[in-house]
């Protein structure tokens, strides 16, 4: 496939150097109440750059009222509750408490600096009107674990007993073992010891007022040891996918914020393409994998819902030989020639944001076309193994080319605890 001599640099392309260029997106996206912005790797500048940029003008001039993203709840409550003014301190400190692997993620400077910013908007407003920002990933069992007992300690000594209880299942193996075996050989009826316990703090939330969110952090710590255990024990015994899990985990928590917030909310997310770009236009459907760009599209309505990807051609990012491995700047070598990258370069070399909805863009991009996804588990020299066949059109609503990236700023922290083994495709 080859459309760089189809058509004129105006058709499709619109070049992207300023906040100023957003404004066609902003347009595109009209009065859609979920906008999912992705990223092809979890440790290129540029992308959380412009997404930032991006949800500073969906919450300054759509009224947008929380973010999403792909991190673990505690740590990111953390950054919630210091941006809506109810912890001291500085910014670094909060993302200091990032120690699982990859560290990097979130605690680097451009979170830092959109911290900052959400700080500064929010603190005009009443509480029930700041802007939040929170985690859906499932990853957090011992974090979450740990929050909820001691919670219900003080709130709620019922449930706490069965926090405990779920707890002490899975204890003995909390120092010495991976998450990977801890449910393979953890007590009988520690399943129904979690779900039993997050039925009964969903019952009782709302009697946890003693300060504010503080039901909604109940809750999903709850889920996310409910979840945790269904994920776990599927990647010991190689049972239902793990991605599955995983993806409708993020979908359930997402649920739970928008159940929170109102319905008429407006919800932003931002996870890696892998993740926000509908599956169903990738070979993931043929392995029965879905993820929360299609789960969103399916539930809310592709009306309401909003995909924009994210790719570079060349550059440099941060990322990991293994996994737990030291992070590094790697170089990120050219698209290969077929790719979709190689293609954007040799037609726009340069910065470019466009749409698939647009007739020619729908006419240019009709073939499956490999489409790069760097993970946190990243190996330069096995360049081909890095392209997801996609069908385009169907697996995003819009597009943000970056023609030669640079790598993300980390806070430099070294990983704590056990380490989160990879999850297909690309531990991602």
């Amino acid at each position: 496939m080859s459309f760089s001599n189809q058509i004129s640099n105006s058709e499709i392309f619109h070049a992207l150097h300023s906040e100023e260029d957003l404004d066609q997106l902003m347009e595109k996206i009209g009065d859609k109440k979920y906008v999912l912005l992705g990223e092809a790797s979890h440790g290129t500048h540029e992308y959380y750059t412009w997404r930032a940029q991006i949800s500073k003008k969906l919450i300054e001039e759509k009224g947008f009222s929380f973010i999403a993203v792909e991190g673990d709840w505690p740590d990111c409550f953390a950054i919630n509750k210091w941006i809506k003014g109810k912890t001291e301190g500085e910014i670094s400190e909060v993302l200091h408490e990032f120690k699982r692997w990859p560290t990097w993620m979130w605690a680097n400077w451009e979170i830092a600096a959109f911290a900052t910013w959400l700080k500064a908007h929010n603190d005009h407003l009443p509480y029930a009107e700041k802007v939040g920002f929170y985690g859906l990933d499932v990853y957090s069992l011992w974090e979450s674990m740990e929050i909820i007992v001691n919670y219900l300690e003080k709130e709620d000594p019922e449930t706490a007993d069965l926090a405990k209880n779920a707890l002490t299942c899975f204890e003995p193996y909390k120092a010495k073992d991976s998450y990977g075996s801890i449910f393979e050989r953890s007590k009988p009826g520690c399943k129904e010891e979690v779900v039993k316990l997050l039925k009964q703090v969903r019952e009782r939330a709302h009697q946890y007022d003693n300060e504010p969110e503080a039901d909604l952090n109940a809750e999903i710590n709850s889920l996310v040891m409910a979840n945790a255990e269904k994920y776990y024990t599927a990647m010991a015994d190689l049972g239902e996918k793990t991605w599955n899990i995983r993806d409708r985990h993020m979908m359930e928590t997402l649920n739970s914020l928008i159940n929170y917030h109102g319905k008429d909310k407006k919800v932003i997310v931002w996870e890696h393409n892998t993740h926000i770009g509908d599956a169903r236009a990738t070979d993931m459907r043929h392995s029965g994998l879905f993820n929360i760009g299609q789960l969103v599209r399916e539930e809310k309505g592709v009306e309401d819902t909003f995909l924009l990807g994210f790719g570079s051609y060349e550059g440099s990012v941060i990322a990991g030989s293994r996994w737990g491995a030291p992070m590094r700047r790697m170089m990120v070598p050219e698209g290969i020639p077929g790719s979709f990258e190689n293609e954007m370069h040799e037609f726009t070399k340069e910065d470019s944001l466009f749409f698939f909805d647009e007739p020619k863009a729908q006419e240019i991009f009709s073939e499956r076309i490999g489409h790069r996804a760097i993970g946190v588990v990243y190996h330069p020299e096995r360049e081909s193994g890095n392209y997801v066949p996609s069908h385009m059109p169907k697996r995003y609503d819009g597009f943000i080319f970056i023609d030669k990236t640079t790598a993300l700023h980390p806070l430099k922290l070294e990983p704590e605890g056990a380490l989160t083994p990879e999850t297909y495709p690309f531990g991602i």
